[in-house]
């Protein structure tokens, strides 16, 4: 989370010169007007620079932990896992969540990784 702070107050401090070059191009014009047209630019450039920033492409998976659950596997009954959101895969609104056993999670995180990595 530092590193992604540390980005951020590197991109704020470099938005300051892009939009002052546009108020200064705009300096004949209403301050106020000037002021939208150059945070609507902001905005446009910096949009992406922040979802860049920001995207969770998280190296361990987010995990979904139940009790009282049947594993999808093996039909075991117990404390159930499923990864949620892991690297581009997301099941976070998955209507049918398949939940596994301890032993069986381990297997079903291979098999994800793997499609992840293609």
């Amino acid at each position: 989370m530092v590193k992604k702070y540390l980005l951020y107050l590197i991109r704020w401090q470099l938005s300051t010169p892009i939009l002052a070059v546009v108020l200064i191009m705009l300096a004949k014009m209403n301050t106020i007007l000037a002021t939208i047209i150059a945070n609507l630019i902001g905005g446009l450039i910096f949009f992406w620079v922040d979802r860049f920033i920001f995207r969770s492409l998280t190296k361990n998976p987010l995990w979904e932990i139940h009790d009282d659950v049947v594993c999808y596997n093996c039909g075991k009954k117990g404390r159930g896992y499923r990864i949620a959101e892991w690297m581009g895969y997301n099941r976070r609104q998955d209507k049918n969540p398949q939940f596994r056993c301890e032993e069986c999670k381990d297997l079903k995180a291979q098999e994800v990784k793997m499609k992840i990595k293609g």
